[in-house]
């Protein structure tokens, strides 16, 4: 509790049955037997085998032996990000995150996540099989088994993917321009609404709607790409910039007219103003590349001019910068 009240770990929880089952080993003694499997010693245990599922560390601090619910027994090491093998590109580019497209370049490159359908659907098919079955019972338990090991299916696919495609992203671009997103805030329920011709009744608020499209972006796993983003940026030299999300998807990058009518359709932006044609996606990825150089003043460009007067942004903020640095 100590160490939650300073702000350096997070707050301690309860232990539950199959959650959070994990021990640490401080004094780490690590072999490495051949490219695929190594062993470290664990006390009162002797020599364990592992799978190297990436190159470890130069040293060893305290070892993470943990059971994630699927019952798959792993051993974590900590040591600081290593940097990406790459060039300068001086190659920039501005994502726009979705959930229709997880992510939208500036230079027309698409990315989506994997859905995994029929993991998803044998997912459904389990949890309502698991809904029929008494508590407690040993079936019960056998469907919460394989439950757990089709999820854990889905998070490792999709987390896989994430790294790949952050590492893909870092390679490339010199410069990395995102939205602002509060993830946190956009996940909200909607509010009650409470009817005022009827005590005690309430009146539609959208919720299941509201609740489709909060599945929908942790689906698309924003936070978890902004985060190994910018770890892997960070280490590997790659300035990660974020700016302003409001009306990116509303803004002509031709003209920088404004307006709800600009957007047809999810895919499709006409700005009624020039006529300008785009994919929205792409056409919102431009606004963010303009709206990240603009903040750093890089160039005074098409498209990289700054927001007019009469709308209110927030100040564009540069990841692991301060602000004097960033006007620097």
């Amino acid at each position: 509790m100590s160490n939650w009240r300073a702000a350096t770990h997070r707050r301690p929880t309860w232990r539950r049955k199959d959650q959070h089952e994990g021990f640490c080993v401080r004094d780490v003694t690590v072999h490495k037997l051949n490219a695929k499997w190594a062993e470290v010693n664990v006390p009162k245990m002797g020599p364990l085998r592992f799978r190297l599922s990436r190159p470890l560390p130069e040293e060893f601090g305290m070892a993470r032996v943990t059971m994630d619910r699927a019952g798959r027994w792993q051993v974590s090491f900590a040591a600081p990000q290593p940097a990406v093998q790459r060039g300068s590109t001086g190659a920039m580019v501005g994502i726009d995150r979705g959930v229709a497209t997880t992510m939208a370049t500036s230079d027309g490159r698409m990315f989506r996540v994997p859905r995994s359908a029929r993991l998803v659907a044998r997912a459904e098919r389990l949890r309502a099989q698991m809904s029929r079955q008494k508590k407690g019972s040993a079936r019960r338990r056998r469907t919460k088994a394989a439950l757990a090991k089709v999820h854990a299916r889905i998070a490792d696919r999709r987390r896989d993917w994430v790294e790949k495609t952050t590492t893909r992203l870092v390679k490339d671009y010199d410069l990395i321009v995102l939205e602002d997103l509060r993830t946190k805030d956009m996940l909200k329920r909607p509010q009650a609404k409470p009817d005022p011709e009827h005590e005690g009744a309430f009146l539609p608020n959208g919720a299941r709607a509201k609740a489709g499209l909060n599945k929908a972006i942790h689906t698309a796993c924003w936070g978890m790409l902004l985060e190994r983003l910018q770890q892997k940026a960070l280490a590997s030299g790659v300035q990660v910039v974020l700016v302003d999300p409001r009306f990116t998807s509303q803004e002509c990058h031709a003209c920088n007219h404004v307006a709800r009518e600009n957007r047809e359709s999810q895919a499709v932006f006409r700005c009624v103003a020039c006529g300008h044609r785009n994919h929205a996606d792409i056409n919102a990825a431009l606004n963010i590349l303009a709206r990240g150089l603009a903040s750093l003043a890089l160039t005074p460009g098409q498209g990289a001019c700054r927001p007019s007067a009469g709308a209110r942004r927030r100040p564009h903020r540069a990841a692991g910068r301060t602000p004097q640095q960033v006007a620097a």
